[in-house]
């Protein structure tokens, strides 16, 4: 910890440490810790462990965190104090316990995130996924705002570093070129958490406590969904009761793999080159549900 984070945190923090520890590995240098006072305060602290020059992720989620809490959702981690170099938030408590409930719970919390709306995709700053910059620019057009900010952006950022095998780079540019055949040009611009995987839902003793590391920006609330389908973490009874209230598209099965296809991607070039067979696999679906040969 350097000498300036040190010093915040400790002007912060009124009372003596009992424990400090790492609760997450590094993540594009950033150091997250969880922090319990002797007056049984618990905080999460996340600062970068050397100087950024870089898109700075801390601050986004500082920005991102506080719009939230002007929406009284009361499901994301409350803001104690941030800087440019420092954020503190409150510490969930959970234990991951869920009931056959759990469904109905992430449901109803979603629901109220997706019926917040925008006339434009995008947001008014640009927010993080995984520590790195998702470029949040208004745009007017789904495709045109989901080809180039999203699929575009992370296809040439793994291009830039090891690129993948030529089959998929040759599916994937097809795509990206014709991706006005493949997706709807005006969804639903709803409010997306942005990153809702299992490791950002939180639950302790069967109830939904938190939802944690949001990636903030106005979208098709059907991405959301679709990331949650990818790995079995909802199923047919979670489209059921979501859709009663919030109708999913009827070719919501065509538009699924697209989008999963986008968060295959990224833990292609954020964790590890073995999503590259997912990647695969995702194309070949695609390409197969729009009658499409795997030679495109």
């Amino acid at each position: 910890m350097n000498i300036l984070i040190e010093k915040q945190l400790n002007e912060f923090l009124s009372t003596k440490i009992i424990s400090k520890r790492k609760i997450l590995s590094k993540s594009f240098g950033i150091v997250c810790e969880k922090i319990e006072l002797d007056n049984k305060e618990i905080f999460v602290a996340k600062y970068y462990e050397k100087i950024n020059k870089g898109f700075n992720s801390i601050k986004s989620e500082g920005n991102t965190l506080d719009y939230l809490s002007k929406k009284n959702f009361g499901i994301f981690p409350k803001i104690q104090f941030f800087s440019e170099d420092l954020l503190i938030i409150d510490y969930i408590e959970h234990n991951n316990i869920k009931n056959e409930n759990y469904q109905n719970l992430l449901c109803e919390k979603l629901l109220t995130l997706h019926n917040i709306n925008n006339d434009k995709y995008g947001f008014k700053f640009d927010t993080q996924i995984g520590g790195l910059r998702q470029k949040n620019n208004y745009e007017m057009d789904w495709i045109s705002f989901f080809g180039e900010k999203r699929l575009n952006m992370i296809y040439e950022k793994i291009c830039q570093n090891n690129p993948m095998p030529y089959n998929i780079n040759h599916k994937i540019e097809y795509l990206i070129k014709n991706l006005n055949n493949f997706l709807p040009q005006n969804p639903k611009k709803s409010l997306l958490h942005g990153d809702l995987w299992e490791g950002n839902i939180l639950f302790k003793d069967g109830k939904l406590v938190g939802l944690i590391d949001p990636g903030i920006y106005f979208g098709h609330n059907e991405m959301e969904i679709a990331y949650l389908t990818w790995f079995n973490y909802v199923n047919a009874n979670f489209l059921e009761i979501y859709s009663n209230s919030c109708k999913i598209d009827k070719y919501f099965y065509k538009y699924e793999p697209i989008y999963q296809l986008y968060f295959s991607l990224l833990n292609v070039h954020l964790w590890d080159r073995i999503y590259i067979n997912d990647t695969g696999k995702l194309l070949e679906k695609i390409l197969q549900t729009h009658g499409l040969g795997s030679d495109k």
